[in-house]
């Protein structure tokens, strides 16, 4: 029995999230049967980050355990031959049997992409949040501020999380311009149930001029969902690194 440590991208677009569901079509779901069905054993995947549902991934990491005779690194050129186009493995290796990736520590690096103009841009659709209102970015780096640190997220957290705790550190949230692309680059140890597409959506608040940068430690202090802002939607977001120091 070995190990294995996938390193899986996919554009999220036509699947309902990471996590196996009944009746509907998972990142989760197509590895267990395509996995399955290659090395002619059961296999049931861990995975790392249960994206939602549109969301997007470069790096996500998955381990399963196999009885299959094929070196762990040639399993990622087989698998990619069976895999539909929009989920493409990068890495395949051999792990430690108790390695699993949400108990060791880690950090996690988020990307939320916002086109602004005019008119939405066809080619960046998919992975981006179109938006026509003006944003003024210095505000929002200012209330970014504000949320790196060791802190209680529960106000940037969806309400029907499971989560034992709500407290995760942020190490830093970058906002980076590219033309009309606005990039809000958050890196932390771990991410709450919509966390970082409801901190997205407050830092947008705050672009808009709507919530004073200086309110998010109130907010923080709340505790309370709907003391924060919207949560923006998923197709905008990416998970673009994953490190185990």
């Amino acid at each position: 029995m070995m190990r294995v440590k996938l390193t899986v991208a996919y554009d999220g677009t036509a699947y309902h999230g990471w996590q196996f569901q009944k009746n509907a079509n998972t990142i989760e779901a197509e590895l267990n049967r395509h996995l399955s069905e290659l090395l002619q054993e059961d296999i049931q995947v861990i995975g790392a980050s249960r994206t939602d549902a549109g969301v997007h991934a470069l790096c996500n990491i998955a381990v399963f355990d196999t009885h299959t005779q094929m070196p762990a690194d040639k399993i990622s050129y087989a698998l990619n031959q069976r895999l539909p186009e929009d989920i493409r493995i990068q890495d395949s290796r051999r792990v430690a049997a108790d390695f699993h990736p949400r108990k060791c520590k880690s950090i996690k690096i988020y990307e939320y992409k916002i086109w602004r103009g005019t008119f939405p841009m066809p080619t960046v659709r998919l992975y981006s949040h179109f938006m026509y209102t003006p944003l003024n970015v210095e505000w929002m780096r200012e209330a970014a501020a504000y949320l790196e640190g060791k802190h209680d997220f529960k106000s940037f957290c969806s309400e029907d999380s499971q989560a034992e705790s709500t407290v995760r550190t942020i190490y830093g949230i970058d906002l980076v311009e590219a033309g009309n692309m606005l990039t809000i680059r958050i890196s932390g140890n771990g991410f709450l149930y919509n966390m970082v597409r409801i901190i997205a959506g407050t830092l947008v608040e705050c672009g808009k001029g709507r919530l004073p940068a200086e309110k998010m430690p109130d907010i923080l202090e709340a505790c309370d969902r709907q003391a924060a802002g919207p949560t923006m939607p998923a197709r905008g977001l990416t998970l673009v690194e994953y490190h185990f120091p």
